[in-house]
This record gives structure tokens, C-alpha cells and sequence, in this order.
């Protein structure tokens, strides 16, 4: 008999009001709609989530298969959440304490504890680039708070700025960390520069003391804008004359040019000829036997063969 495979119904799921969205099978759930409530397994064990998205033609996990969604959540589980959640703050007070006792170089961040109670994560940062030793911070947090399996982990700045949320340094009310962005980009000073914009730290540099998230935003256009534009130092040939390009505006795909005694103009990239070529065309005019390839002295070699 020939058997019939069932496709899977991924959705999208979000733990946290701007958190990345997890990859889960709905399989199991008869009926269910974005914005459900539903119990998943994840590796700081059973979690409340939110169906945010249905997923069209997912790529597979590197694991092979999706986690399955266990069930949707009842009234019962969202009360119990809320009352593990109640009790965080004690945490967060305890493990400071703690942390201070031990002379430790870290800062406590936030505790989370799982749905139902059986799991409790520290989360803490620190400036230090080297690895930090929690000594005893864990087996204690353990006795404290046992049965509750505890665990400790270290989060970047980005995180802790995410977390604490407040005004950007552009003067958004909200981060943008903490309002839309659910996973945190590589940042480099190469889109800074290729956009134009100062390097002074405080111009480039966010509230969590790392490159600002929306250097990225525009990047890709600014490197497509300036392919059609000609480089700095390149002579061009403009309604003005000959002149050399000191600057360009990617955007309004504007190219300001140095004309020597007339100054610096502006112009727009369809009124610019590049002048090797515009040299090259009019040699070429003149002599149509001359093939225009260029010489170490200008021209074409026959012409300055010829010379």
C-alpha cells in the first residue's frame, strides 16, 4: 500500500515581545491562529510562545526535523507564568548580592524563569574581554532556588541594551533594538565610511558602546548608488571643462568636481563624461586610422610612435 506523507505546518514562533522567531511544527494542534499562546520544548525547557507566522517552504534544521508544538496554552498556564514571573525581581536581588559577596567582575541583568517554575536562567554581562569566573555564583543560586534547575549565562551589550530599552542616541523614544530588530547584524566601519558618515565615535557608536544597528539600514543602497559613479581623483569632463572628482553624493547621484580656478560644483553624473575616454574619442575623430589605445605618454602608440 502506498503511504501518503504528510507536510509538515511550520509556524513562527516569538518568546519575547521583540525576539527572534523560532521554527516550530504545528502539526499536532487541530486548529490554531496567529497570535495563540502555545507550550513549546526549548533548551532552557518548556517555554510560552506566540504564533506570530506561518512559514511557506521552509528550509530544514540542521537537525533534521522541526521540534513539535506540544500544545496551546490554557488560562491555568498563563496564570502560572505570571506568578513565576512575580518572583524574578528576588533573583535578580539575590544574585547581586551574591555576585558582590564574591567579589565578582559581572553585572546581573535579569532572571527568567520557564513557564511552569522547573527552570531559572541568570543572564549577566561584563566589560572584561576575558573569560569570567563565576567561582560558587552557581551551585549557590542552585541551593537558593532548588528544585528550579539554575543557569547561568553571559549576554553582549546589544543584549542588555535590548533588555533595559530607553532612548536612542538619535533621540528615538525607543531603541531600535528594543522596537523592531530581532537579531543583531555584523557591523563594520566599512558601511559608516561608505555612506559618508563621521567617524567620531559618538556619531557611529550606540548606547551599548558597540556600532550602531542602523549603520546597516542603507548600506546596500549606498554600495549599489556608487557603482554608476565615478571614483574620487578621477578626471571628468563637464558642462564647465576638465576637472578632478573630490566628492560624491550617492543618493542624489551628484558628483562634486574640482575645476581649479572656478572651485568645486556639483553636478549630476549624466552631465559627466570621463576624460580618458573623451580624450580617447576625440584622438580617434581626428585620426580615424588611430586605433585610440593609449601610450605611457597619452595618445595611441602609433601616434606616439609617430611623434
Amino acid at each position: 500500500m502506498e503511504q501518503t506523507t504528510t507536510t509538515p505546518k511550520i509556524v513562527g514562533v516569538r518568546f519575547s515581545r521583540v525576539g527572534k522567531i523560532y521554527h516550530f511544527d504545528a502539526t499536532k494542534l487541530e486548529n490554531y491562529r496567529l497570535g495563540d499562546v502555545v507550550i513549546v520544548e526549548t533548551s532552557r525547557g518548556w517555554q510560552l510562545g506566540e504564533i506570530v507566522t506561518n512559514v511557506q517552504n521552509p528550509e530544514p534544521p540542521p537537525e533534521g526535523t522541526w521540534k513539535p508544538i506540544e500544545r496551546l496554552a490554557t488560562p491555568r498556564d498563563l496564570l502560572q507564568r505570571q506568578s513565576w514571573q512575580e518572583k524574578e525581581p528576588e533573583v535578580v536581588t539575590a544574585a547581586k548580592a551574591r555576585a558582590a559577596e564574591l567579589r565578582l567582575n559581572l553585572k546581573i541583568i535579569n532572571a527568567e524563569y520557564s513557564y511552569d517554575g522547573t527552570r531559572l536562567s541568570i543572564f549577566f554581562s561584563t566589560d572584561s574581554e576575558e573569560k569570567v569566573e563565576l567561582k560558587s555564583l552557581r551551585p549557590d543560586m542552585q541551593r537558593m532556588f532548588s528544585p528550579t534547575q539554575v543557569d547561568i549565562r553571559q549576554i553582549g551589550p546589544r543584549d542588555v541594551a535590548k533588555y533595559f530599552g530607553g532612548m536612542g542616541a538619535c533621540g528615538l523614544e525607543t531603541r531600535c533594538c528594543s522596537m523592531f530588530i530581532t537579531e543583531f547584524s555584523s557591523i563594520s566601519i566599512r558601511m559608516a565610511k561608505e555612506q559618508g558618515i563621521s567617524l567620531t565615535p559618538t556619531e557611529i557608536t550606540g548606547m551599548c558602546g558597540r556600532l550602531r544597528c542602523c549603520l546597516i539600514y542603507e548600506y546596500e543602497t549606498y554600495v549599489e548608488a556608487r557603482k554608476s559613479l565615478p571614483k574620487k581623483n578621477k578626471r571628468v569632463i563637464t558642462p564647465d571643462g576638465e576637472g578632478k572628482v573630490v566628492d560624491v553624493a550617492p543618493l542624489r547621484e551628484g558628483v562634486i568636481v574640482d575645476l581649479g580656478e572656478l572651485g568645486r560644483r556639483e553636478y549630476p553624473n549624466s552631465q559627466l563624461k570621463p576624460a580618458e575616454e573623451y580624450e580617447a574619442f576625440v584622438r580617434k575623430a581626428e585620426n580615424p586610422s588611430c586605433g585610440g589605445s593609449s601610450g605611457s605618454g597619452g595618445g595611441c602608440n602609433r601616434c606616439q610612435r609617430a611623434k
